[in-house]
C-alpha cells in the first residue's frame, strides 16, 4: 500500500506529529505489467486472424462455400476487415492505457476467441459445415462473454477504450451472431444452385431473417443509449442477403423488409449514443449490463 506523510499538532499537546496516511493516488502502470499475456496477444492476433484477413480478403471463403437462400453478398464479409483492424488497434493500445480492461479485465479471453475463430474459418473454407457450426458456436459463446465483460464493468473512459475495445467487440458480437445463422444454413440447408426454395426453405429463412431483426432490436435496447455498432452489424448483413437473393421473391423482399426494420433500431441506437454525448444519459452498473440473451 502506497503511504504519504503529513504533520499534524494533536489538540492535546503544542508538538507536531508524523502522521502516515493511505495515498488516494494511484500509480502509473508500466508497460511491462501482464507482459505475458500482452505478448501471447500479439502473437494470436497476427498467427490467426492475419491468416483470417488473408481468407476474406481472397474471397475464397464465399465463392467457394455452398449457396444458400440466407447467404449474403460478398461484400458483407468485409466488416472482418474492419473488425480485424480495430483489433490490431486492441493489441497496440494494451500497452498505452488498455492494460486495466484489456488485460485485467477479457484476460485470457482473447487468445480464447481468436484460436477458436481461426479453427472455424478454416473448417468453414474446406467445406466442413457441420464441424463449422459447431465452432460458430464456441466463437459466439466467447465473444459473448467478452462482450458482457466490457459492458457490465467497464465504462468507456476515453477514445482509445471505445475505439480499440467496445467497438471491436460490439461489431464482432453483432457478426458473429449472423455467422452462426449462416453457417447453420450451410450445414443443414438445402443448396441454392440445385435446389429450390420450398416452404420449409422459406418459413425456415424467414424466421432466420426475423431473429437477426429481433437482435438488431435487443441490441439498440439492451441499454439507455444502445449498442450502435452491433446494430449496424445485423443491419448490414440483412441488406447483403437482400442483395444476394435474388433467385426467391419471397427471400428476396423478405429480407429487404427485415432490413428497413434494423435501420429502424440503428436509428433508435444512434439517438441514444446522440444523447449520451449531449450528457442525457446518466448509467448505473445495473443498467450497464447487456440484454442480449445469452449474454
Amino acid at each position: 500500500m502506497h503511504v504519504r506523510y503529513t504533520l499534524e499538532r494533536s489538540p492535546h499537546s503544542p508538538h507536531f506529529s508524523l502522521i502516515l496516511l493511505p495515498s488516494t493516488t494511484k500509480m502509473s502502470g508500466s508497460w511491462t505489467d501482464g507482459i505475458a499475456l500482452k505478448i501471447v496477444n500479439v502473437l494470436v492476433y497476427f498467427l490467426f486472424l492475419g491468416s483470417n484477413i488473408y481468407t476474406y480478403a481472397s474471397g475464397t471463403t464465399h465463392y467457394g462455400g455452398k449457396e444458400t437462400y440466407i447467404t449474403p453478398a460478398p461484400w458483407a464479409f468485409l466488416i472482418w476487415s474492419l473488425i480485424h483492424l480495430l483489433l490490431l488497434g486492441t493489441v497496440v493500445y494494451q500497452f498505452f492505457g488498455g492494460k486495466g480492461v484489456i488485460i485485467d479485465g477479457i484476460s485470457w479471453r482473447f487468445p480464447l476467441l481468436v484460436v477458436l475463430n481461426a479453427i472455424y474459418v478454416n473448417v468453414w473454407v474446406k467445406g466442413y459445415y457441420p464441424v463449422a457450426f459447431v465452432f460458430a458456436l464456441f466463437v459466439s459463446s466467447a465473444v459473448t462473454h467478452i462482450y458482457y465483460v466490457v459492458k457490465k464493468y467497464h465504462v468507456s473512459e476515453n477514445l482509445g477504450d471505445e475505439l480499440f475495445v467496445h467497438l471491436p467487440f460490439s461489431l464482432y458480437h453483432g457478426w458473429t451472431t449472423v455467422l452462426v445463422v449462416v453457417t447453420a444454413f450451410q450445414a443443414f440447408g438445402v443448396n441454392a444452385a440445385t435446389h429450390g426454395a420450398g416452404i420449409w426453405t422459406k418459413v425456415f429463412v424467414f424466421l432466420a431473417l426475423f431473429f437477426l431483426e429481433g437482435t438488431a432490436a435487443t441490441y439498440a435496447f439492451s441499454s439507455p443509449e444502445g449498442d450502435l455498432p452491433a446494430s449496424i452489424a445485423i443491419a448490414w448483413s440483412l441488406f447483403a442477403i437482400f442483395a444476394q437473393q435474388s433467385g426467391s421473391g419471397f427471400v428476396h423482399w423478405s429480407a429487404l423488409v427485415f432490413a428497413i426494420l434494423a435501420l429502424v433500431w440503428v436509428s433508435k441506437a444512434a439517438y441514444g449514443l446522440f444523447v449520451r454525448s449531449r450528457g442525457g444519459i446518466r448509467l448505473h452498473d445495473e443498467e450497464r449490463a447487456p440484454l442480449v440473451p445469452g449474454a
